[in-house]
């Protein structure tokens, strides 16, 4: 016998470690090695994360299709694994050692800390893997990749090689978003946009050979000043016509810089004219390509004023200078300097020079480290670079052509845009951990990308042959002596962007560069769920790299998209606001299958979800409910019967419950291939709690409490037949739920073929159009008169009378036979039948045909339709309130995205409130 109460914490681990014990999840198992593949792979979380709700809500998507998937007969890889996070894993083990007061990582040195931070990851990396697993994820884990594991790591050496062998990888001297405190380059996606209050300065910049005559250039970070090789001005601008082709002198360095057009300058904004410094800022580097600008990268790797790069300019360009840079001695004041300090500094020195026009606030974004929480610094620097241009021609015919697919479509156009506008990927990093690029440096300014350091050694002694830079004998020389071998060449100590190794993960996780089997059955692979911040990041890439090398094969064929989980008042979580929300804190508290049933529920495409504690605990309720539902059928006898055949049940009611299944399953079969993963958990949901337990058990109550004989055992057997259908539908949405109910119901009865997990999906086709018109009718009947009843402020102990005005013969029949069941759900007196509608009722149209309820000395009339008008006049008032706050330009602009968001569905449950209350008025009115 169950027990009264459904405990989730008693059951998850005990499940887990049963689906575990059975290898329910792995791919390949004997008897599905003939079946279809259905194939995801996870995106890779971080080895240094834990589980936050958007993993939560991303993974409960994948587990609903894997599972769905897996029912249905297809051998399932969802492919699991970790990415090795380059920095932040970095960051975690150098915090480590300074907190433990251990050399840090350059006192030990790289192969020594590199070996630490796997130690690190053996002991404390992949703490998400068992986080997900108590979410119920139900991966291959005998699968699970890293990756920097020796496989993924061979795969990232051949494509780095056979890429820069095709031309698609050089190095490069651009800028990149660069972090002054980690002392790397960083991705787009590694930088905030952080609200500062900062200023804007005028600075005036002396035309050359024109005394007096000044052009005022405005800029939010004065130190780059030293940098600036032009001044743009917008080529249609009539106050700098006469100046394009001219000079100014930048004051400090004595640079003479010409006045530019170029229809970057917004005659609009501010003078009208730009300072352009292309060594420091992503527009004015473009700027600068256009024109043919110098780029004087006047900072270090610290971000301190590095006056060198000035001094080389000089000595390369001594005619665009009106006086030497270091004339003045400002230049060696400023060398050296932090950023801010040197921005202070100049800032004084305009002034003194009667140079600074004026200064004005400015609120502006300001990019910050994400990790370091430091300003970013556009920073001109030599690195590595995919030739992202030319992989993201077949990316873009893919997507076109329809041979992947974006749900919801409308994510198709932000892919198009990214790619249409691509930029060269930086691909090297400054850091240790990580994949080190294969890339080896001989004495002679060469460089050899090879896949290992023999076959460097050995391409570097031929080409210097060749070029005679070494004789034979010196050749032979440094094949011979291990030590000199070893000093020859010298490895690139960067290592790769982490976004490289893991765009090749649907295929370098199946096995590839090998043939293997999964890569044959499983690639590509059949849906990617993913989140819409990484369409640029990993999406696009992946689909750059699988068609490349995976010979023209697209590396999924859908692409859905979900979206955010926000606050429940429509926030944007983060821990400055404290509304952050942890999932496992809502497992502890509610249960995984609440969780993951909240999320399903919510996740409308392209609509973020607003998740309250609320909904969970709600959810949670439904699995007691369920878990009670099963106790009920359980203690009247509802075991399943051996042989049973549902195509044979002959109880009117029995036929409705089995087509009301047929129905569900069609619908929840419908979504989950749609994506449409709120319609199928609604959809399971309304079966389970609406129909099986409001209506099938409660109709069915006088059956089974009645005498035994035929119809009771057909009852009994079809409720535990309805029962495995509902936790078949419900499997992939609370599947440790589920599969307890499932053990536990096969306690009795025929002997189960094995776990819920692998149990077959419900394909039914049991429709009765009779029943349902008849029980139908019952069910709308009721939910008609509790609908009256709560409008017109019906006492609930009252017993009211119901007449039938017209009634047809079929329907006067079914009230006969569901006499006692309308008198007990609907709490009627009694039922006849008229010609008219008595006086003082209320009407009501069932399936086309007018009931009626009289309510004179039951409900006072007059007071119940003056209490309903007042409660419209209330609901009008609340409504035009509403619409002056929306109609307010300054309000909507002004006020949090969230906060009106909440105004306009307040507006929506007026209307329909009152859409409610008009019905009642007109019912009263008649």
């Amino acid at each position: 016998m169950l027990e009264k109460v459904f405990d989730p914490a008693a059951v998850e681990a005990r499940i887990s470690a049963e689906w575990e014990k059975e290898g329910a999840f792995r791919c390949g198992r004997p008897e599905r090695v003939d079946a279809p593949g259905f194939s995801i792979v996870i995106p890779p979380p971080n080895v240094t994360g834990s589980l936050h709700m958007g993993h939560a809500l991303n993974n409960t998507l994948q587990d609903i299709l894997a599972r769905f998937e897996r029912m249905r007969g297809k051998d399932v890889l969802w492919q699991p694994g970790t990415d090795h996070a380059g920095i932040a894993t970095q960051m975690v083990v150098e915090r480590q050692l300074m907190e433990r007061k251990e050399p840090g990582r350059r006192d030990m040195g790289r192969a020594a800390f590199v070996e630490r931070v796997w130690a690190w990851k053996a002991e404390s990396g992949g703490t998400i893997v068992n986080q997900l697993k108590r979410l119920g994820a139900s991966c291959d884990w005998s699968r699970e990749r890293f990756t920097m594991d020796e496989g993924l790591s061979r795969a990232v050496l051949k494509v780095f090689v056979d890429l820069h062998r095709k031309g698609l990888i050089y190095k490069d001297k651009r800028l990149v978003n660069w972090d002054p405190k980690l002392l790397t380059a960083i991705s787009d996606l590694e930088v905030q946009q952080v609200e500062v209050k900062g200023n804007l300065w005028h600075l005036r910049y002396p035309v050359e050979g024109e005394p007096g005559r000044f052009i005022i250039v405005a800029t939010t970070r004065p130190e780059t000043m030293l940098g600036d090789t032009a001044v743009a001005v917008h080529p249609e601008d009539p106050r700098y016509s006469d100046l394009v082709g001219k000079f100014v002198v930048l004051p400090l360095v004595g640079r003479r810089i010409p006045i530019v057009a170029d229809e970057y300058s917004d005659p609009e904004k501010g003078s009208g004219a730009v300072k352009i410094t292309p060594a420091h800022d992503f527009n004015d580097f473009e700027v600068g390509k256009r024109h043919h600008l110098p780029m004087i990268n006047v900072l270090d790797a610290e971000a301190r004023i590095d006056a060198g790069g000035i001094r080389d300019d000089f000595e390369a360009r001594p005619e665009a200078y009106a006086v030497a840079p270091d004339a003045t001695g400002i230049l060696a004041e400023l060398a050296g300097q932090d950023r801010f300090a040197a921005r202070k500094r100049i800032v004084e020195l305009f002034t003194e020079m009667e140079l600074l026009e004026k200064i004005e606030p400015n609120p502006h974004t300001v990019p910050h480290g994400d990790r370091s929480g430091v300003v970013i610094e556009p920073w001109l620097t030599d690195q590595w670079y995919v030739d992202a241009k030319t992989l993201a021609q077949p990316a873009l015919a893919a997507v076109r052509e329809g041979r992947t697919t974006f749900v919801p479509k409308n994510w198709e156009k932000t892919y198009f845009e990214w790619l249409e506008n691509i930029q060269p990927w930086c691909v090297s990093r400054q850091l240790w951990w990580g994949h080190q690029i294969p890339a080896w440096y001989d004495p002679f300014g060469n460089v050899f990308v090879e896949l290992d350091e023999d076959a460097a050694f050995e391409a570097a002694i031929a080409k210097n042959v060749a070029a005679e830079n070494l004789t034979p004998d010196e050749a032979q020389a440094l094949i011979d002596d291990a030590d000199k071998r070893a000093q020859f060449l010298t490895r690139d100590e960067d290592v790769l962007d982490t976004w490289f190794s893991s765009a090749l993960w649907p295929f370098s996780t199946m096995g590839w560069p090998d043939e293997t089997a999964e890569l044959k059955k499983f690639y590509p692979t059949s849906v990617l769920v993913t989140g819409f911040d990484i369409i640029f990041f990993w999406v696009a890439r992946m689909m750059m790299m699988g068609l490349e090398f995976m010979d023209g094969e697209v590396p999924f064929k859908d692409v859905y998209i979900h979206a955010l989980v926000r606050d429940e008042k429509g926030a944007k979580m983060s821990k400055s606001k404290g509304n952050v929300i942890d999932p496992l804190d809502l497992i502890n508290q509610y249960g995984a299958d609440a969780l993951r049933f909240t999320l399903a529920a919510m996740a409308a495409q392209g609509r973020d979800i607003k998740l309250a504690t609320s909904r969970v605990e709600g959810y949670r309720n439904f699995a007691t409910k369920l878990w009670n539902a099963t106790r009920f059928a359980e203690m009247n006898g509802c075991v399943r019967a051996e042989g049973f055949d549902p195509a044979k049940v002959n109880g009117t009611l029995n036929r409705w419950i089995l087509g009301e299944a047929t129905r569900a399953a069609n619908e929840v079969t419908a979504a989950i291939e749609a994506y449409r993963f709120n319609e199928a958990a609604g959809a399971a949901y309304r079966f389970i709690w609406n129909v099986l337990c409001d209506w099938h058990l409660e109709l069915a109550k006088p059956v089974l409490s009645g005498p035994d004989g035929a119809a009771k055992d057909e009852t009994r057997a079809t409720t535990a037949f309805v029962l495995d259908v509902a936790l078949s539908l419900l499997h992939p949405f609370m599947p440790f739920l589920t599969e307890e109910l499932w053990a536990r119901t096969g306690e009795q009865g025929p002997a189960r073929s094995g776990l819920l997990a692998l149990a077959e999906w419900p394909a039914l086709s049991l429709e009765a159009p009779d029943a349902e018109a008849e029980v139908g009718w019952v069910v709308d009947l009721v939910t008609e008169i509790r609908s009256v009843r709560a409008e017109m402020n019906v006492p609930a102990g009252a017993q009211v009378p119901l007449v039938l005005v017209g009634a047809s013969e079929e329907t006067r029949a079914r009230a006969s036979a569901w006499d006692d069941a309308l008198r007990r759900l609907a709490r009627l007196s009694g039922i006849t039948r008229a010609d008219v509608a008595p006086p003082s009722s209320v009407q009501m149209v069932v399936r086309g045909e007018v009931v009626a309820l009289p309510l004179e000395g039951i409900v006072d009339l007059k007071a119940e339709l003056e209490r309903l008008t007042k409660e419209a006049a209330k609901l009008d008032q609340e409504v035009a309130r509403i619409d002056g706050k929306l109609a307010n330009e300054k309000f909507v602009a002004k006020a949090a995205e969230e906060v009106v968001e909440a105004e306009r569905e307040k507006r929506a449950e007026y209307l329909a409130r009152k859409e409610k209350v008009n019905a009642a008025i007109a019912q009263l009115s008649r």
